[in-house]
């Protein structure tokens, strides 16, 4: 419906109009007379009511509504945000006096040297130095430092903080005197926001009763945020021709997605496929994007700094690309000279060894290989 709001000075106008129009003598309607002042009085408390009605509509409409009010809406289809997401990354623990034996248990913290974001240290059964029966990682005597990989504390882009940025150990660590990150943190992602989930509701209700690629596809993007996924029909994982099956293969940005992810999108692919057919789901072929390239900077600028700079800006890109999305030659070129303004030349640009775009392979996406930034 269309509410036609009125203003202060409307409201007087057509309260003045009615009560004169109303009368057999002129009213006294001047600044300061009685009648006037219970008209503005009127005015105050219908504008009130107006702003009532307009939060009202706006907190029952999906399209308006904002924040609890659209978790709400949603709430009542069974729908629901998609929670942020933690980073994660490898941190390296160092220590002056590798005589001895050190333990760096599950849980241990380490933060950034503002303490601004705090990281915890998390298991992994294939890393060489883990004991699960000292549920942490020994470091033995002799070695001097170990990398582990730790979780952020607070989900979301807060995480994803640059190299070096870890260096303050927050927890205990016997033995262990340093930690710092040599790589970035990385695959932080903020909550899903309002129009996000706007989107991606229109795209569920559209869905619902389907056994099409879209319902899939809308099954797949609400397990977690920043999947990208593509849906090949009748093709065999071969790439031959299978009539009547589908592959499905999905990435969390990483290029190797876990088991388990790949299980809950088995899962939800299951519930929506069409009937009679057959399926897989399966990670991405990665093309690793070599790049080589040498920049020229302003003198009196950092070269160290535009390195570091360019380097982040090229993983960050290529991290970001979608399943299937061709990396295009000239766009390096274009993120080098935006990453910073030190960067004033470019020499010696090379994508895997060639001059010409990057295509992943049937299955494939492309991510980050050697970086060659002098």
């Amino acid at each position: 419906m269309n509410l036609s709001l009125q203003n202060f000075q409307t409201m007087m106008q057509t309260m003045a109009a009615s009560v004169q129009g109303a009368a057999s003598s002129l009213i006294d309607l001047t600044v300061g007379s009685v009648l006037r002042a219970l008209l503005e009085a009127n005015a105050s408390i219908a504008l009130w009511l107006q702003w009532l009605i307009v939060q009202v509509l706006s907190a029952t409409r999906l399209a308006t509504s904002t924040g609890t009010d659209v978790d709400s809406f949603g709430a009542d289809f069974g729908f629901s945000r998609l929670p942020a997401v933690a980073a994660s990354g490898q941190v390296t623990f160092s220590r002056f006096t590798p005589s001895v034996a050190g333990l760096v248990p599950v849980g241990a913290s380490v933060s950034t040297s503002a303490n601004g974001q705090s990281f915890s240290v998390v298991s992994d059964l294939t890393n060489a130095s883990y004991s699960i029966s000292q549920n942490g990682y020994v470091v033995t005597p002799g070695i001097a430092s170990m990398n582990v990989p730790v979780v952020a504390s607070v989900a979301g882009i807060s995480g994803n903080v640059q190299p070096g940025a870890i260096s303050m150990l927050t927890s205990a660590l016997p033995g262990i005197d340093t930690v710092t990150n040599a790589l970035a943190m990385a695959g932080g992602i903020d909550a899903e926001t309002d129009s996000a989930f706007r989107a991606r509701f229109s795209n569920y209700l559209g869905s619902l009763s389907r056994a099409t690629t879209g319902a899939i596809g809308s099954s797949i993007s609400a397990i977690q945020q920043g999947l990208s996924y593509t849906i090949s029909e009748n093709l065999a994982q071969t790439g031959t021709t299978q009539l009547g099956h589908f592959v499905v293969t999905v990435d969390d940005g990483s290029g190797s997605p876990p088991p388990n992810l790949l299980a809950t999108v088995q899962q939800a692919v299951e519930a929506v496929r069409p009937v009679g057919t057959s399926y897989a789901v399966q990670g991405p072929v990665v093309q690793p994007a070599n790049i080589e390239v040498t920049i020229i900077t302003a003198a009196g600028t950092s070269h160290t700094s535009a390195v570091t700079a360019v380097e982040n800006a090229f993983e960050s890109y290529i991290a970001g690309l979608a399943m299937g999305t061709t990396l295009y030659y000239t766009r390096l070129a274009q993120l080098a000279y935006d990453a910073s303004s030190s960067v004033i030349g470019l020499s010696g640009l090379l994508l895997n060894g060639a001059t010409g775009d990057l295509v992943p392979p049937l299955f494939g996406v492309v991510r980050s290989g050697t970086m060659t930034v002098s």
